[in-house]
């Protein structure tokens, strides 16, 4: 079984907002599935987006309630190629008003960094040196 690409579904309650702080991490939206009620964020060029839809537009793929933003529902971890990188993503997410809501975690092989976007939507950002894990 092989996938060719994955969508992550994110609620998000501005637009505008959601765009602006993304932008200012460094990343870029695929525009030809952008509009007034969906931004599809790049995560890793024709592998991995997240599609952050507005409450209208959400409520549409859904016959079950739709989150209030107070419980988790998912964690959003992204892997990145050094630890350096975490710490960079992590500190322009927290300058652009994203929270943290989990200190930093080093286990030597691994190393991660949290914080949840303006939406709430709460992201693990890690970096594995796979020449540190032991068998």
């Amino acid at each position: 079984m092989k996938i060719n690409s994955i969508f992550l579904n994110l609620l998000v309650k501005d637009l505008k907002k959601t765009r602006y702080f993304w932008t200012n991490l460094g990343f870029s939206f695929n525009e030809q599935f952008s509009d007034d009620k969906a931004l599809c964020l790049v995560l890793n060029e024709g592998l991995i987006y997240a599609m952050f839809i507005s409450h209208e537009m959400f409520s549409t793929f859904t016959n079950k309630p739709i989150s209030d933003g107070k419980t988790t529902q998912v964690l959003i971890a992204i892997q990145v190629d050094s630890r350096e990188k975490v710490d960079q993503i992590v500190n322009l997410a927290l300058k652009n008003g994203a929270t943290r809501y989990r200190k930093s975690v080093d286990h030597g092989w691994m190393y991660y960094d949290t914080f949840a976007d303006p939406d709430g939507h709460q992201w693990e950002v890690m970096f594995i040196d796979t020449n540190q894990i032991q068998q």
